[in-house]
C-alpha cells in the first residue's frame, strides 16, 4: 500500500505525543528493573543468573518477537496493535504481583510483560516513521525518550511504592498506571493512503458468488427432497403399514432420478471449487517464498549483516549494566549517606538526553549517522572496560552517566535501519534486527550473573561484556569502510525495492 507524503508535522506531533507516553508507561517498569531485581532476590533467595532472567526476558522477549510484532501491526496497524498490548503489559504486572516463585515470573514478568512492550515499540517506531521524513531523527529521538524518562522515574517510584505497600502492592499500582496505555492507543490514527484502494477481501470473500449460490440451492434441493420424503412416508405407513417398505423404496427411485442432473452440477462445482483452493494455496506458498528471498536479499547488504551482528554483542555486553548497577554498588560496599540518586535513574535521565541529542544530530546532512551509531559503540565498550576500576558512587555515577548517553543510540538505530535498506523495508528489516537484540537482552543479564556466581565478583563480566561490544563496532566499521563504493555498484544488481546504505541516504 502506498501511503501519502509523510506531514512531517499536524497530527504527527499527537503521534510522537501519544508514542512518547506510551514507550514511558510500558518500558518504565521493565528498565528499572533492577530495584525489583533486588527484592526478587531477597524474596526467593535463587541465584543472581537466574533471578536475572526475569528482567532479561521482559526486556528481550518482544524483540526476540519482534518479526511477529512487525506482522501483526502490519496487518492490523498501530491502533489496534497498542490498545491490546495495553491489556498485556498491564495484566502481566498485576499477575506478577501474586507470584509464589521466580518460575512464575518468568512467564507473567518476563513473557506477558515483554511481548507486550514489543508489541508497542513496533507500533511507535512504525507508525512515527510514516508520519515523518525530513525530520524523522527528531521524532524517533523524541518518543525513544519517553523509555528513558520512564526508567529515571519508575527507579524512584518503585522502590517508594515497595517501602510503602511492599513489593506486591507496588507491582499492582505499576500496572493499573500501565492501563492509561489504552487512552494513548486509541490517538494513533492511520496514515491515510494516497489511492485508498478499497480493503482487500478475505480468502472467504475472494471464493466466487456461484460456489455459495450453488451451495445455497443444493441444500435447498436436500431439505425439500427430504421433507417430501419424510411426509409421503409418514402417511403411507400411517395408512398401510404393509406397503410402507415398497413405498418406501418406490419413492427414493423416484426422487433419486430426478436428482440426478443436480449430482452432476455438484460434481462439477466440487472439481472448481478444489481448483480454486488450489491456486490460492500456491499464491500464499509464494507470498512465503517471496518473504524469505527478501530477507535473503537483505543480508547480501555487507552493512546490513554486520549491524545484526553488532546489535547482538551491543545488547549482550551493554545491556546487563543498567540491570545489575545498583547490584554491583551494594557489592562495592558503599556508604548509604553517599547514595544521592540510585544509578538506575542517572542512567535513565542520561539515556533520554542522549537519544534526544543523538536524534537531532542525526537529521543533520553532515552527519553520517552509521559513523555516529559505531562511535557509541566503541565508547560504550571502553566505558564498560572501566567498570571493574570504580569503587566509590562518584565513579560508578559518572560511568553511569556516561552508559546512560551512549544508550541512547537506540534514537538513531531506526535511522541507520531505514537509511540503510529504506523505508520499504524498514517493517521488514526492523524485525529481524530486533530478533537479535532480543538474543542479547535474553542472554546477557543471566551471562553477567552466571559469572557472578562462578567467581563470586563483576570484575571478569564485565570484561567479556566490554569485549563483546567493541567486537561489535569494529566489525560494524570494517563492513562499513569498504562499503560505500562497493554498494554503489552492486546497487543497480539488487531488486529496485531493496536500497544499500549509501543511495538509501540520497534519496
Amino acid at each position: 500500500m502506498a501511503f501519502q507524503k509523510p506531514p512531517d508535522g499536524g497530527w504527527g506531533w499527537v503521534i510522537v505525543a501519544v508514542s512518547f507516553f506510551t514507550q514511558f508507561l510500558c518500558y518504565g517498569s521493565p528498565l528499572a528493573v533492577g530495584v525489583l531485581y533486588l527484592e526478587w532476590l531477597d524474596a526467593f533467595g535463587e541465584g543472581k543468573g537466574k533471578t536475572a532472567w526475569v528482567g532479561s526476558l521482559a526486556n528481550g522477549i518482544g524483540l526476540l518477537a519482534s518479526p511477529v510484532c512487525s506482522i501483526c501491526v502490519s496487518s492490523f496497524g498501530a491502533r489496534p496493535v497498542a490498545i491490546f498490548s495495553g491489556f498485556m503489559v498491564a495484566g502481566g504486572l498485576m499477575m506478577s504481583s501474586f507470584a509464589p516463585n521466580i518460575y512464575f515470573l518468568y512467564i507473567s514478568y518476563g513473557i506477558v510483560v515483554g511481548l507486550g512492550c514489543g508489541l508497542l515499540y513496533t507500533a511507535t517506531v512504525t507508525i512515527t516513521c510514516q508520519y515523518f521524513d525530513k525530520r524523522r531523527g527528531l521524532a524517533l529521538g523524541l518518543i525513544s525518550t519517553g523509555s528513558s524518562v520512564g526508567l529515571f522515574i519508575y527507579a524512584a517510584l518503585q522502590r517508594e511504592l515497595i517501602e510503602l505497600y511492599g513489593l506486591d502492592g507496588c507491582l499492582l499500582i505499576v500496572g493499573a498506571l500501565s492501563l492509561n496505555i489504552l487512552a494513548c492507543g486509541s490517538l494513533m490514527r492511520p496514515l491515510e493512503s494516497s489511492d485508498s484502494p478499497p480493503p482487500e477481501k478475505s480468502c472467504v470473500e475472494k471464493i466466487p458468488d456461484q460456489y455459495f449460490v450453488y451451495h445455497e440451492k443444493e441444500k435447498t434441493v436436500e431439505e425439500n427432497i427430504s421433507i417430501l420424503e419424510k411426509g409421503y412416508l409418514d402417511e403411507k405407513c400411517a395408512n398401510n403399514v404393509p406397503d410402507c417398505k415398497q413405498d418406501s423404496v418406490l419413492n427414493k427411485n423416484v426422487l433419486s432420478s430426478i436428482n440426478v442432473n443436480e449430482k452432476d452440477t455438484y460434481k462439477k462445482k466440487v472439481v472448481e471449487q478444489t481448483n480454486f483452493c488450489k491456486q490460492l494455496a500456491k499464491r500464499k506458498w509464494q507470498l512465503y517464498l517471496n518473504y524469505w528471498a527478501e530477507t535473503v536479499v537483505l543480508f547480501k547488504n555487507k552493512v546490513f549483516s554486520a549491524l545484526f551482528v553488532a546489535i547482538l554483542l551491543f545488547d549482550i555486553g551493554g545491556f546487563p549494566a543498567s540491570l545489575l548497577m545498583e547490584d554491583v554498588a551494594r557489592n562495592a560496599n558503599i556508604n548509604e549517606d553517599d547514595y544521592h540518586m540510585p544509578l538506575i535513574s542517572i542512567i535513565g535521565i542520561m539515556t533520554a538526553i542522549g537519544k534526544l541529542t543523538l536524534g537531532i544530530l542525526a537529521d543533520f546532512k553532515w552527519v553520517n549517522t552509521l559513523y555516529l551509531y559505531v562511535t557509541t559503540l566503541l565508547m560504550t565498550g571502553m566505558a564498560l572496560f572501566a567498570i571493574p576500576f570504580a569503587k566509590s558512587y562518584l565513579t560508578l555515577a559518572m560511568l553511569s552517566a556516561v552508559l546512560g548517553f551512549l544508550t541512547g543510540n537506540w534514537s538513531i538505530f531506526p535511522y541507520v535501519t531505514t537509511k540503510t535498506v529504506g523505508i520499504e523495508k524498514l517493517t521488514h528489516a526492523y524485525g529481524i534486527l530486533m530478533f537479535f537484540a532480543g538474543l542479547g537482552n535474553s542472554f546477557g543479564p543471566p551471562i553477567v550473573g552466571w559469572f557472578y556466581d562462578w567467581t563470586q565478583e563483576y570484575d571478569t563480566a564485565f570484561y567479556f561484556s566490554g569485549f563483546c561490544v567493541l567486537l561489535g563496532g569494529f566489525l560494524l566499521l570494517l563492513a562499513a569502510l569498504p562499503c560505500w563504493n562497493a554498494c554503489a555498484n552492486q546497487s543497480s544488481k539488487l531488486p529496485s525495492n531493496t536500497y544499500s546504505y549509501k543511495v538509501a541516504s540520497k534519496a
